[in-house]
């Protein structure tokens, strides 16, 4: 449920209606816009909550919402959500590109990654610290130093840095050193997580799980939107399905019906999505034209010795390429790359 306040109306109305949501038991979450406000009532409402609503100063109507995932909602919110990072907009139709190493290595292989990333004109820097692995005896990651490599590669070349936290206890070091908190795909349906990056204050990027729904997976975002982190970016990474041919299906559909059914900005990753390196360009550019806000992409300087998923990592000079032809469709479609953000320490200030 949504109460609509009337064009104009102040503070102290926003206000009142948002203490009269709360006096009944219910949580209020503002949506503040340049002429019109909004105020969502979360909880389970009843229908004389309308007329309760509908009668207090300065409402204009009371609109009950269709959709489970309220936040998450264009019903809610008609206005596309712009996610702020490190001086680059994730959501504005511009397209934002992100690459970086799976998993952190070596303080040499970060360096020349970010360096390449840099310098192909791609936005902010990926790279795992924390890896989930579906052996127990793969690597796993360097933890706390792969972060402390990450951030040494952003204060050199200002891109903003993009990171996986998989445990509730560990949001808060992750947060001291990336801009972006990155919820993987086992970790869709992980509430307790959900839940602590959503009191975090890092824009967060949630994966949509290997079998989840677009229902279950905007859910997913709502647990985090819930609890006041609106900066929220999904991303389409690819399904299991009965394909054995790739390493998951992806769901080019999923980017446009995103569109329609939510205001949250959405990432598509090929790499994942595909498993090989030769097949990511081609799913890339399909993302794209689908109307992905940008692309989150693996790449390696040795693929054939990086630690984890080298197969489908892509080498500086074929990240440069794919960054060229993503501006070329970009601007084949009225659109184009966004401007690459602030440089050195800055970037994490920025964000």
């Amino acid at each position: 449920m949504i109460v609509v306040m009337k064009t104009g109306a102040t503070e102290e109305q926003i206000a009142g209606v948002r203490k009269a949501i709360k006096e009944l038991g219910f949580k209020d979450h503002p949506i503040l816009g340049e002429e019109r406000s909004v105020v969502a009532v979360l909880g389970h409402v009843y229908p004389e909550l309308v007329d309760e609503l509908g009668v207090l100063d300065g409402v204009d109507s009371v609109v009950r919402i269709s959709k489970p995932f309220k936040l998450a909602s264009r019903e809610v919110n008609p206005f596309n959500t712009v996610v702020r990072v490190g001086g680059v907009s994730i959501g504005d139709g511009n397209v934002v590109v992100m690459g970086g190493p799976c998993s952190v290595d070596t303080e040499e292989n970060v360096m020349i990654t970010a360096r390449a990333v840099r310098d192909a004109g791609g936005h902010i820097l990926r790279g795992g610290a924390f890896k989930p692995r579906s052996s127990p005896y793969a690597f796993r990651g360097h933890g706390e130093k792969g972060l402390k490599m990450l951030a040494a590669a952003r204060d050199e070349t200002g891109l903003p840095v993009i990171t996986e936290v998989m445990d509730a206890r560990d949001v808060e070091l992750v947060a001291k050193y990336a801009d972006i908190l990155q919820i993987g795909a086992r970790n869709m349906q992980n509430f307790a997580l959900l839940d602590e990056v959503g009191k975090a204050a890092r824009p967060v990027m949630l994966k949509r799980g290997l079998s989840g729904t677009i229902e279950e997976w905007l859910l997913a975002a709502e647990y985090i939107l819930s609890h006041g982190n609106r900066d929220v970016i999904l991303c389409e990474r690819g399904i299991r399905t009965f394909e054995t041919a790739t390493r998951n299906t992806f769901d080019v559909s999923a980017i446009p019906l995103v569109k329609r059914l939510s205001h949250l900005p959405i990432i598509g990753d090929p790499s994942h999505a595909t498993g090989a390196w030769y097949l990511v360009e081609p799913v890339a550019l399909a993302a794209i034209a689908a109307g992905a806000d940008g692309l989150i992409v693996e790449v390696h300087p040795e693929p054939d010795h990086a630690l984890s998923d080298g197969a489908q990592s892509l080498t500086p000079e074929n990240f440069a390429k794919l960054v060229e032809r993503t501006r070329t469709l970009a601007q084949a479609l009225g659109r184009d790359l966004a401007p690459t953000g602030v440089t050195g320490e800055k970037a994490r200030k920025a964000s």
